[in-house]
């Protein structure tokens, strides 16, 4: 079974529905309270990816953040393939990039205007496009995905 799950500042989210609290009490460390319990769970980088330590047990985390997609750098977590999504609504300006072709982490994708300013989304990390799902002048929401790299 999968669920969408959202954190951030104002607490976890399962399936849209607001379910506990959280706070970093350092980095990588975290307490959440749920129904009125407080759990730590801590955060590790490992060879096969990003997993979560709670209450003994660990978890394989893949970590999915729209905003970020922009922003990452080589040290992305994950494969397989990965949408590079929309951080905010905007135009497409220029696509930079065509199916088949070979991307490294931090190569421009697609530039998107919002607000009068471009933002060029990036590859967060190196693979291959196999699907570019806009074209120049297309109209995008926040979330939708851009390219598809793998």
């Amino acid at each position: 079974m999968k669920w969408l799950v959202a954190v951030d500042d104002r607490g976890i989210e399962i399936d849209s529905e607001q379910i506990a609290s959280v706070e970093e009490v350092e980095p990588g460390v975290y307490s959440v309270l749920l129904d009125g319990a407080s759990y730590e769970i801590r955060l590790l980088e490992t060879s096969q990816g990003l997993r979560a330590e709670a209450c003994g047990r660990r978890f394989l985390v893949d970590v999915r953040d729209p905003r970020d997609a922009s922003r990452s750098s080589s040290g992305a977590v994950g494969s397989g393939r990965q949408n590079i999504a929309a951080p905010m609504p905007g135009r497409v300006v220029r696509v930079l990039v065509q199916v088949g072709d070979a991307v490294e982490a931090g190569q421009g994708l697609v530039v998107v205007e919002a607000m009068k300013m471009q933002n060029e989304m990036k590859a967060s990390r190196a693979g291959r496009v196999v699907e570019v799902c806009v074209r120049d002048g297309d109209t995008v929401t926040a979330g939708d995905t851009l390219v598809v790299i793998e």
